[in-house]
């Protein structure tokens, strides 16, 4: 007893004497002290701002602001700073001159004299002092969600730092940012009808938009593409926008086809105007783009040059390639003697971008010359594909490269604007491949809302902030990160796997695309250009029911998300409900919505035999679970608009957005009454436990349980239905050793991930079994063919080849011949002509 007694004193002292080497910036007792110069950028008041609520709700008191030599904290606008204040900074041996280096960069560091230490937030500039204070919120347990999300902080009674702290931090890209596109349905009837009402219907308001400018400054981000659809009110005609926007730090730019700051859609009158034709109405578009340079010159923008129709559209009043070529070109050149006469004589200091989206960049690659110090601003497929990054010459370019992604899109095969699902592995292998070819101007990316792609949002922003923030081997440890920083360290270790398989199940099938429905199709033959829905590829049977183990795997997380949220505290339920149950629970019922109904209809064919008196309960309890589903979804919502924070976010979240059939109510064989729902859900059978995979005459394998690999090979965590696929660099390899008990014609499917050409070459790779001649496969898909859009919406682009086995041990090499090569999983049948739809793999094999 003596000896743990003494054994406790020496713990308790040992803690102390830790606890006694910390800087303690907040000691429970007196309010927060900073000390900050009168001469700063508006942006570090509004930061100020920020972390005072933030460090009200942390601490329950309201930081000072005090005297410099009697404060906790310095602030410091280095770009502002004068000579006695950077003669201390380099007395203390803060590194100035490096700091002075980094555009939107801060320095932090405990550090001080014989008269006392003091915690330092050096901003090499506006945004780089702002991002530095808001690291303090960070530092205090402070989400950057805390607004957005409903995140309240827990109370603190003493923050504290190592006294040997400090943190020099910089962007990897220097414009970083949001597109607030398909606003239409969540962000903008939000705005003019809750937040902040209006009657001008379709107006994102000024306090809207000082909330999304706040949150970027959070996110570490610096530039907005404000919202241009056609109801929504173009950005400069709201009152106090642009103000608001710069005393924030935010740059304003437009998309791909609005250039010099127009909003085309919601700005240019054809009865007022003429046709938007440069052929034939150049003077008048020419004064269009005027009017916006006087108003907007004065304010730091990223100007988007070139032409395209007014929405989305070819440019008006060109047919041949020549023509279209020789019309840009002077586009082009017109619009820089704009930019020169109206922003900066020195046209090459002014930011500009060029976005070779869709037929642009036909144009570009015959014969358009971009000039030397524009941005190169690639595109994604609109899923997430890089299609074209820059090449080794225009790597060298002194505008440099960038990006326009995207997390929600409108548009063929099919939308995805209702969950925000993209698979976080899929983000990182796309952006650091963008990153390594030198696209680190400009990052931008298309959102149709916030509050829904939170965690991806944040995780595309952490690597434009930090590209090292984030690796192929580390992207669990980071949402295992976010999940326990939003919702405490037990429930967010509870919650990771269940997440984790989310995006395993919604990167097998996204929920948008659970009817595979397509739209924008001929509309002579479709209504409206959509096809209707129809049966899954899921399969009722094969491999013991693959349609089942899908719901069963959304129960099965499903179970854990309600485990979890007994462990939320009550001040973090609303951000618990809208980050994680809202959209586990709606995408697990969207896809009980479909496939239950498939059950149901695959019960009513009509037929006469001896299943016929048999078929009806089954028939109408897989009814009910379909339309009980359906119900789900919209109670979930129901509560997200009506209930949720208090209504605080009241018409943000649409489960129908466009209307698209995929939303409607169950297409079923019999409609059932609420009384019948009930009557049927509670006679159909019970749940069984979890469905085993029955493999018939088949082997499959995920990618990463190879046997060897060559050298570069690297597994990506949260990528592909494997959720751990393989990139492979040009020339490497991945070797398969398998048993086979059966002999025969077989057939070899191999799944990669759906990835581009963006060299603008081929992309191949070669399968070889037991050494034998290698069969050369290539899944390029030039444009918006059907092949492609089946890729994208399963997420792999399977590829088969036959061969010839006998029974016994064989090896499977599959080898990458062109770069951006990512293997998946491979199937090799003996069955060759089922139908199932995911590859049967139990586990990790």
């Amino acid at each position: 007893m003596l000896l743990r007694s003494f054994l406790l004193i020496i713990v308790f002292v040992c803690s102390q004497i830790v606890r006694s080497n910390d800087f303690v910036w907040y000691n429970g007792k007196q309010a927060i002290s900073y000390a900050m110069p009168q001469s700063t950028a508006p942006v570090v008041k509004i930061a100020i701002d920020m972390f005072t609520e933030d460090m009200k709700q942390v601490t329950g008191l309201s930081p000072k602001q005090s005297p410099a030599s009697q404060a906790t904290i310095r602030i410091i606008q280095l770009d502002k700073a004068d000579k006695k204040q950077q003669k201390e900074l380099r007395g203390l041996n803060i590194p100035i001159d490096e700091i002075a280096a980094k555009k939107d960069g801060f320095y932090m560091a405990v550090a001080g004299n014989s008269t006392g230490k003091q915690l330092f937030v050096i901003g090499s500039d506006g945004r780089g002092t702002a991002y530095g204070i808001l690291e303090l919120s960070r530092l205090a347990g402070v989400s950057p969600w805390v607004w957005w999300g409903d995140v309240t902080p827990e109370k603190q009674n003493r923050l504290a730092v190592a006294d040997t702290f400090q943190t020099f931090q910089s962007p990897s890209v220097e414009y970083r940012g949001i597109f607030l596109n398909d606003e239409d349905w969540s962000l903008q009837p939000w705005s003019w009808k809750t937040f902040e009402p209006s009657n001008i219907k379709g107006r994102i308001g000024a306090r809207t938009y000082k909330e999304i400018f706040k949150l970027l400054l959070r996110l570490r981000a610096n530039a907005i593409w404000p919202g241009m659809h056609g109801i929504t009110t173009p950005f400069y005609f709201v009152p106090g926008a642009k103000e608001v926007a710069d005393s924030c730090g935010i740059a304003i730019g437009t998309s791909h086809c609005e250039p010099l700051m127009r909003n085309n859609v919601g700005e240019w009158s054809v009865k007022r105007r003429g046709a938007y034709n440069y052929i034939t109405n150049r003077d008048s578009v020419q004064a269009y783009w005027i009017e916006r340079l006087k108003e907007a010159g004065k304010y730091e923008n990223m100007y988007t040059i070139g032409m395209r129709g007014i929405h989305d559209g070819h440019m008006e009043g060109v047919k041949t390639m020549d023509e279209k070529v020789s019309a840009l070109q002077q586009v082009i050149n017109d619009q820089r003697k704009l930019l020169a006469k109206y922003t900066n004589p020195d046209v090459t200091k002014v930011p500009q971008v060029f976005v070779p989206y869709k037929e642009v960049l036909q144009i570009m690659e015959n014969g358009l010359q971009v000039p030397e110090d524009v941005t190169l601003m690639w595109c994604d497929d609109n899923y997430g594909y890089m299609t074209r990054l820059s090449d080794e010459e225009q790597q060298k370019r002194s505008g440099g490269g960038g990006v326009y992604y995207h997390l929600s899109y409108w548009g063929r095969p099919h939308d995805y604007m209702w969950l925000c699902t993209t698979q976080p592995g899929l983000i990182y292998n796309e952006m650091k491949q963008a990153y390594d070819h030198n696209a680190r101007r400009i990052w931008i990316v298309n959102v149709h809302d916030l509050k829904p792609s939170a965690y991806n949002l944040e995780l595309f922003l952490d690597m434009a902030w930090n590209i090292n923030s984030v690796g192929p081997s580390t992207l669990n440890a980071h949402q295992e990160k976010w999940l326990c920083r939003e919702f405490g360290e037990q429930a967010g270790k509870k919650l990771f796997p269940a997440m984790h398989e989310f995006y395993r199940l919604c990167g097998i099938r996204k929920p948008e695309h659970m009817g595979w429905t397509q739209v924008e199709l001929d509309k002579k033959r479709y209504p409206r250009g959509r096809s209707q829905v129809i049966d899954t590829e899921f399969s009722l049977t094969e491999f013991g029911g693959e349609l089942d183990r899908y719901l069963d795997s959304y129960e099965a997380i499903k179970k854990t998300v309600t485990e979890a949220e007994a462990l939320i505290a009550p001040e973090r339920k609303d951000a618990f409900f809208s980050h994680i149950k809202y959209q586990v629970f709606a995408a697990a019922a969207m896809s009980t919505k479909m496939l239950e109904a498939q059950r149901a209809r695959s019960y009513s064919t009509g037929q006469c035999d001896e299943s016929l008196w048999g078929r009806d309960k089954t028939m109408l309890s897989a009814c009910a679970r379909s339309t009980k589903a359906y119900q789900e979804i919209k109670e979930l919502t129901d509560y997200y608009n009506n209930e949720m924070a208090n209504g605080k976010w009241k018409h943000s979240m649409c489960f129908y957005p466009r209307d698209l059939y995929v939303f409607y109510p169950p297409t079923l064989p019999i409609g059932l009454t609420d009384k019948e729902v009930d009557k049927y859900l509670a006679e159909g059978p019970k749940k069984t436990s979890s469905r085993k995979i029955k493999t018939d005459k088949c082997i499959s394998y995920n990618a990463c349980n190879y046997t060897q690999a060559s050298e570069g090979a690297t597994p990506i965590q949260a990528l592909g239905h494997s959720m751990n696929a393989v990139a492979l660099p040009k020339g490497g390899s991945l070797t398969f050793e398998f048993d086979c008990p059966w002999e025969g014609e077989a057939l070899l499917r191999t799944a990669v991930i759906p990835t581009q050409p963006n060299d603008k070459g081929d992309i191949r790779f070669s399968v070889s079994i037991d050494g034998g001649k290698p069969q050369v496969l290539s899944f390029r898909e030039k444009g918006r063919t059907e092949t492609w859009k089946r890729n994208v919406l399963r997420g792999q682009a399977v590829k088969e080849t036959k061969h010839s086995l006998k029974k016994g041990k064989h090896t499977l090499t599959i080898k990458a011949l062109d770069k951006h090569v990512v293997i998946d999983q491979w199937m090799l049948d003996f069955k060759p002509n089922r139908k199932f739809y995911v590859f049967p793999i139990e586990g990790n094999k």
